[in-house]
């Protein structure tokens, strides 16, 4: 039964925190959180992405960005990355993590790119992508016999 998941990408500040966003309104059972492998430690998630889950009523504004620990590796029943180098990083680095890390893109076989520095209709493209992965993994985690995701359409705060 997944009750944790820990969503990697580099900078923390742009793909994780929509993804986190997402997760939140799909599985509110499950313990969320993320970090960087390159983490902006700090840092505000991007205004982009912020605007972006602003229109689907979630709001990351408190989201920080956060370094990658071993702790967070060990403590996380599911790790999810955004593409196949992330996969590797971690695999080499925290050897633990195999058998529980996946890329957010698993099943539709697919990396999500980083939208950082980018204009809107990267992002946009970026959280499509996200989004995708999202749907997949949270199917895949109820199928499990995890507790059914409860959707919900309130506004969703994210704290980190």
């Amino acid at each position: 039964m997944i009750k944790s998941i820990l969503i990697v990408c580099i900078g923390n500040i742009c793909r994780c925190p929509m993804a986190l966003g997402l997760f939140a309104r799909k599985l509110p059972g499950v313990q969320l959180n993320s970090a960087g492998i390159d983490a902006v430690v700090g840092a505000p998630a991007d205004p982009l992405a912020i605007d972006l889950m602003r229109l689907r009523n979630i709001d990351i504004s408190a989201h920080r960005g956060e370094q990658l620990r071993a702790w967070q590796c060990a403590s996380a029943d599911l790790i999810l990355v955004m593409d196949l180098p992330q996969k590797r990083f971690i695999e080499k680095y925290y050897p633990t993590t195999r058998g529980k890390l996946f890329r957010l893109g698993e099943y539709g076989r697919f990396d999500i790119f980083d939208p950082h520095q980018g204009g809107r209709s990267d992002f946009e493209r970026c959280l499509a992508l996200i989004e995708q992965g999202v749907d997949d993994w949270t199917a895949r985690i109820a199928a499990s016999g995890s507790p059914p995701p409860k959707a919900t359409h309130e506004l969703v705060q994210i704290t980190q």
